[in-house]
């Protein structure tokens, strides 16, 4: 079973320097339809201005994964990180028993679009976490890249609950699929471009559950870049 979830349906806040959308509820944006899939609660595509973002805030008890897809994102943390995160890489922070951050687009001419992904754990009351990693293109046209899993697989980056995300680039005559284990359920999210998922066209922005099948399959790329969410 296939359950569209269309970009235009998403909630939407616009701050001014922060232009968001959100899959899933959070913050003022709340519907009761839409709390989450399994595990994964949050996807916000942002838009960041120039020289804005987020002041220091904290969290807890959460897989938080941001993905940059334009820009960059300086995150700072009461774990001592800090790093300049810009496409192609990935960063994972488990939150655990408590931790502090901030982000910021540090440039001062260009906007920044970014995912931020939040992932609900299967421990709570951890030492806090930060991981960061990069991703080629190679790595990731006209396949599925895993990019954090629950066992590492595939060199991805290990997060604290059985989830693997996965990421694609699709253009033409590119195609991959990922074959779903009994049980199994998959969220794919088009982060821009235009591809179809099992014969369904997606658009940027637009998502799509999978229930009940055996497999996503992914075809009729046009400039696309895709997450592929595996979820128990």
């Amino acid at each position: 079973m296939l359950t569209l979830r269309r970009s235009a349906e998403r909630g939407h806040a616009n701050h001014g320097w922060l232009d968001s959308f959100h899959t899933f509820s959070f913050a003022n944006y709340y519907d009761p339809a839409h709390m989450g899939f399994g595990a994964l609660r949050v996807i916000n595509d942002d838009r960041i201005a120039a020289g804005r973002g987020f002041g220091t805030h904290g969290h807890r008890d959460m897989e938080i994964i941001t993905y940059v897809l334009d820009g960059a994102i300086a995150h700072k943390d009461s774990m001592g990180s800090g790093s300049t995160i810009q496409p192609g890489n990935v960063q994972r922070m488990s939150a655990g028993r408590g931790v502090m951050h901030s982000e910021f687009n540090p440039r001062a001419d260009q906007e920044t679009h970014m995912l931020q992904i939040w992932i609900e754990p299967n421990v709570t009351g951890i030492a806090p976490e930060y991981e960061e990693k990069a991703f080629s293109d190679a790595q990731k046209r006209g396949r599925l890249q895993a990019l954090v899993s629950g066992d590492g697989v595939d060199g991805s980056m290990t997060i604290h609950q059985d989830v693997r995300l996965y990421a694609g680039l699709f253009d033409g005559d590119e195609a991959a699929a990922l074959e779903l284990a009994p049980g199994r359920r998959a969220w794919v999210h088009v982060a821009r471009g235009s591809l179809k998922v099992n014969g369904v066209a997606l658009s940027a922005g637009d998502a799509v559950a999978i229930s009940d099948e055996t497999r996503v399959a992914l075809s009729g790329g046009d400039n696309a870049e895709v997450l592929v969410f595996d979820l128990a």
